[in-house]
């Protein structure tokens, strides 16, 4: 026994001090874009790079992007030398509106907080339950990180549960294959009311890299209403932690 009171003496506290602390990032993060506000000589070229048709440009050749389709790769970037576009360490990401993942100018709002009658509900407990709707297991790791020592997510009121009867919510990761249709349905349906969706990572947001592919759609939102929609493919735990925490009313 001492062996082990010794051992837990070493190891000490591991649990993060967020959102008291601001975490420590990798130094490869990429967060929210900067969007330049001149005009790009060559904005066509970086419309062309992206994958997912996440930048747009308007006739002055000003640049817009959306959160929601972007991947993160960084291939517009490169294209561009960070002179159009570049990317931030800022981990702060989720919005409540999908219009609100559109950025230009590094304009961009954070996720609001539940109403007031909402937060009263959910605020200091919240039970979820995840559904992998055909997603590739980036966002569903991620997701389950926040249970680990690190993040402790349970510290905060929010549980993962096993049935959706005993949830508040669904959080959805994954494009939402045609097979997964009716499954994710059923889940809604059985989730109590009032209840949230939260749509975690790219595929989930917009249907991603297989937006309109001809075995799914485009993300959760063509189904089920979206409360909390944050971007990422896949998104950081922090982004994750932090959209929750601003969704609830925790972090002003």
């Amino acid at each position: 026994m001492w062996r082990e009171l010794k051992a837990r003496m070493r190891q000490r506290y591991r649990t993060y001090d967020y959102p008291r602390l601001e975490p420590v990032l990798p130094v490869t993060f990429k967060g929210m874009p900067v969007i330049d506000p001149s005009p790009v000589a060559n904005a066509a070229e970086l419309v062309e790079q992206c994958p997912t048709g996440a930048i747009s440009a308007d006739p002055g050749q000003h640049l817009r992007l959306d959160t929601g389709k972007c991947l993160f790769c960084g291939a517009c970037e490169r294209a561009c030398g960070g002179q159009g576009v570049r990317f931030s360490k800022e981990y702060r990401l989720a919005a409540r509106a999908r219009d609100d993942l559109m950025i230009r100018e590094g304009e961009s709002r954070l996720a609001d907080a539940l109403h007031r009658e909402a937060a009263r509900l959910f605020g200091r407990s919240l039970k979820l339950r995840q559904v992998s709707a055909g997603g590739c297991n980036a966002c569903e790791a991620d997701v389950n990180v926040l249970n680990t020592l690190t993040f402790d997510l349970g510290r905060f009121g929010i549980q993962f549960v096993a049935s959706p009867r005993h949830a508040d919510g669904l959080l959805v990761t994954g494009p939402v294959t045609h097979n997964m249709e009716l499954a994710l349905r059923k889940t809604y349906d059985a989730v109590p009311s009032p209840k949230i969706v939260i749509a975690v990572g790219a595929c989930a947001v917009s249907g991603g890299l297989y937006a309109d592919h001809n075995a799914c759609g485009a993300g959760v939102g063509r189904l089920l209403p979206v409360d909390l929609h944050v971007p990422g493919c896949p998104p950081h735990p922090w982004t994750i932690l932090d959209g929750l925490l601003r969704f609830l009313g925790r972090i002003p």
